[in-house]
């Protein structure tokens, strides 16, 4: 699993961040995304790397702008996960 971070700027209510997270899960396969405009960022969790530039494509033609991306290996936390 990955973990995508993206930098986001122009979210300002719960609306946009549901632009967001309809956009990425229209455009890619994910298992997860969730937004938050108080910190700017939205993640994503995929099964495989996601093209930084189709991601900033697709975020763009909705109005926002993608200032960062960042794809790292995806850890599980919890009790139970080692």
């Amino acid at each position: 699993m990955i973990q995508i971070t993206l930098k986001i700027d122009g979210m300002m209510c719960g609306m946009c961040e549901s632009h967001i997270n309809d956009v990425i899960r229209r455009t890619f396969s994910v298992k997860k995304v969730t937004s938050s405009r108080k910190k700017g960022e939205t993640i994503i969790l995929s099964e495989s790397h996601i093209d930084e530039e189709k991601l900033k494509t697709a975020i763009g033609e909705t109005g926002y702008a993608v200032l960062s991306v960042e794809q790292v290996p995806y850890q599980k936390k919890g009790l139970f996960s080692r």
